[in-house]
């Protein structure tokens, strides 16, 4: 059984890395006026091939400016442009836009690039951040954790995420994603057929909101994580 599901696995990452190659690189280069159109159908493709079903819980806020999400790993990212077609701008280590394939894809759909170990990333993102909203017309999407996990708890949100939202005044969505990591594990290399889920919590006004609205959002993300093991025995 474990030999199937790391098979899977690599099937996955086949999947995965074909796709964007093949597939999504030279139509964006192609055909860019229909950028987010692309990227939906792609994801959707690619989630279907690797054997999972994407649904989603609440309502997804068509006027947020920013969704902030919980990180396991790439299929995250392919489930959320699989589930909506939004035109979402993803805010990215700079060290991914320096590799062959995902650089490509991350330059021609036109990501936020961050590079962490520079001292003036903060100010660009924020610009960066505006200029979607104001002129793109693009919300952002983030995983203020940082880093992917395998761990249920969160990780202490980065405060970057929340200089950006308050000194722009942003919309803010919490976005809470359980199963990906079946469907594609990152970390011990195994896949299994699997339903991925988005739970769409309700926007924070942040220009409205008191000054502990940053951990009200990560306390209310983590409990609808503990409630989905709880009651439905599904992990983050």
């Amino acid at each position: 059984m474990k030999i199937f599901a790391s098979l899977r696995f690599y099937w996955g990452a086949f999947v995965i890395s074909f796709n964007t190659a093949v597939l999504m690189i030279p139509a964006l280069m192609i055909f860019g006026k229909y950028k987010s159109t692309i990227v939906h159908h792609i994801n959707a493709l690619t989630l279907w091939m690797m054997g999972g079903i994407v649904l989603k819980k609440g309502t997804m806020d068509m006027d947020a400016d920013m969704y902030v999400m919980n990180h396991q790993g790439v299929v995250d990212i392919i489930g959320f442009e699989a589930v909506q077609n939004n035109h979402v701008r993803w805010a990215a280590k700079k060290e991914l836009f320096d590799t062959l394939w995902f650089g490509n894809l991350l330059k021609y759909a036109e990501q936020i690039s961050v590079d962490r170990a520079s001292r003036s990333s903060l100010r660009k993102f924020i610009k960066d951040v505006a200029y979607s909203r104001d002129v793109m017309k693009r919300p952002v999407a983030v995983f203020p954790e940082g880093t992917r996990t395998d761990k249920q708890d969160l990780l202490p949100f980065k405060a970057g995420t929340k200089v950006t939202a308050e000194k722009l005044g942003l919309k803010v969505q919490p976005v809470v994603i359980t199963g990906s990591k079946r469907l594609l594990n990152e970390h011990n290399k195994t896949a299994h057929s699997a339903i991925v889920h988005y739970h769409f919590l309700p926007t924070i006004d942040v220009s409205k909101a008191d000054k502990g609205w940053y951990k009200r959002l990560r306390d209310e993300m983590q409990k609808v994580i503990d409630d989905e093991l709880i009651y439905n025995h599904r992990s983050r």
